[in-house]
């Protein structure tokens, strides 16, 4: 029943409107190209940008502090509740990281509202409903997926959960048990040691954004950590709610007053997470992790701006040109379609606006071709930095990123997401549209500039994670290269 009504969800309004759209524009271009034989080459032909007005959700606060945005969608008997909440792993006491994650868990599993588990589990299995609750690193998150008529008992559920969770002592002790077998079992994968090795290389390994928990901070935790932790983080004016599907906003304002109402507000944590000092080196950082693996798996990049930055438009469409974009990137196009040097190959720029963000090309590649995938790498970085894109390029890149402006709105919870994400990052809720502009204005000339600025080859690192013998020698052109030992999980 539950994937019945996540698949019947999928299938809204807003997903038929813009393939409605796509349709609409694509079927008169074809029709038009099949009599035309110049333009029987996919790679030819145009189409027009998608435009796209999204509709306006209502917001409205409690007195109490919750915000709440409303967006009506009658097609289907369905409400989906998101919330957000202003916690997270960021504020894990530095002798027990993981604290956080664990009362998010338990916050689900644990029972609340004066029910137990098993009865939440119960209640929620005669009807149907999903309750998901987690804290992440800079937030909490939790949902509630529910048929319209039973939309008063699973908000009741919804909201007992979030607001006095019982925290049972064996869900506490389950969910510490699954944390630790979890901790034990991650370095078997070679791609979660690259990604999480890289990341406390770039940041430190004792940053909120790169530390990570082990056996010793899980065992520190007790019941009363998670209790503690949920009084002093979460509290009704942090929360913002999202609500849609087949309601009416007056009666839900009203259920929602019964069920949150009551709530006192607190001290909200402020989401502060200081930035990296940054340190020149006349070399770049690398560094390699021993690993019996077939295939060398790389990162190679740098910190790198936040989202609100003015070169960030500049510098995504530089990603995307580079890396970022698969097939048509440059790097996909040298290093595996002519080079023949990985199967998977790309690069990212991962932004926000609470902590520095990070730009990085990544590759998987057999031993012997380490060395020359990373030459590869540095030298189209390079190329960015000295040279003008194609009009070709940036066209293409243009294209891609306007016509994919459609797909942050193709449903009534991602319009509502997409608000309670700029909020909560303190954006503009038109914050999008502005890209969007920026795109469509940007030059060449700005794409070398913020290139030349942020891709910076004295400020890289290098990591390796593969057959550690032959590495050293591999990467010993790069820089000094020293050995990541990994400490024994157990």
């Amino acid at each position: 029943m539950r994937n019945v009504k996540r698949k019947a969800r999928n299938v809204s309004r807003w997903s038929f409107v813009l393939c409605s759209m796509i349709m609409a524009i694509t079927v008169p271009v074809l029709a038009a190209c099949a009599g035309n034989p110049a333009l029987s080459d996919p790679r030819q032909m145009t189409f027009p940008s998608v435009e796209f007005t999204p509709p306006e959700p209502d917001r409205v606060v409690l007195e109490n502090g919750v915000t709440v945005y409303f967006l009506e969608d009658h097609e289907l008997p369905l409400i989906s509740i998101t919330a957000t909440m202003r916690t997270g792993s960021w504020l894990d006491p530095a002798e027990k990281i993981g604290l956080a994650s664990l009362t998010g868990s338990v916050m689900r599993t644990g029972g609340g509202g004066g029910l137990s588990s098993k009865q939440v589990d119960e209640e929620l299995e005669q009807f149907a409903g999903d309750v998901n609750i987690s804290i992440g690193r800079q937030s909490g998150s939790a949902s509630l997926d529910v048929l319209s008529k039973d939309l008063k008992r699973g908000l009741q559920i919804f909201a007992g959960l979030i607001q006095t969770p019982s925290f049972e002592p064996a869900r506490v002790d389950l969910a510490k048990l699954q944390a630790i077998e979890g901790i034990r079992r991650r370095q078997d994968n070679p791609g979660s040691i690259v990604g999480r090795e890289f990341m406390k290389l770039l940041y430190g390994a004792d940053h909120p954004t790169a530390r990570e928990s082990d056996i010793t901070s899980i065992n520190r935790i007790t019941r009363d950590d998670l209790v503690a932790f949920h009084r002093k983080t979460i509290h009704p004016n942090g929360l913002m709610l999202g609500v849609t599907g087949d309601f009416d906003k007056s009666a839900m304002l009203i259920l929602l007053q019964e069920v949150f109402g009551g709530w006192k507000k607190g001290e909200v944590p402020v989401l502060a997470i200081a930035d990296v000092p940054q340190v020149k080196t006349a070399k770049p950082v690398v560094r390699f992790v021993s690993k019996d693996t077939s295939q060398t798996h790389l990162r190679i990049g740098q910190l790198s701006i936040k989202e609100n930055d003015p070169d960030y438009v500049a510098l995504a469409i530089a990603n995307d040109i580079l890396g970022g974009s698969s097939f048509r990137s440059r790097l996909f196009n040298d290093v595996r379609t002519r080079q023949g040097l990985a199967y998977s190959v790309g690069s990212r720029l991962n932004t926000g606006m609470h902590d520095q963000g990070v730009w990085l090309m990544r590759a998987e590649t057999k031993l012997p071709s380490t060395q020359e995938v990373i030459t590869r790498f540095v030298a189209n970085m390079e190329r960015m930095r000295v040279e003008l894109v194609t009009d070709n390029e940036l066209a293409e890149a243009k294209e891609a990123y306007v016509n994919s402006f459609v797909f942050s709105f193709a449903s009534s919870s991602a319009i509502v997401g997409r608000l309670m994400t700029l909020e909560y990052d303190g954006l503009p809720k038109d914050f999008l549209q502005q890209l969007r502009a920026r795109v469509i204005a940007l030059k060449k000339e700005d794409i070398l500039a913020a290139a030349k600025k942020h891709f910076d080859p004295e400020r890289l690192t290098i990591l390796a994670v593969g057959s550690g013998e032959a590495l050293p020698k591999l990467l010993s052109g790069f820089g000094d290269v020293k050995e990541i030992k990994l400490a024994p999980e157990s």
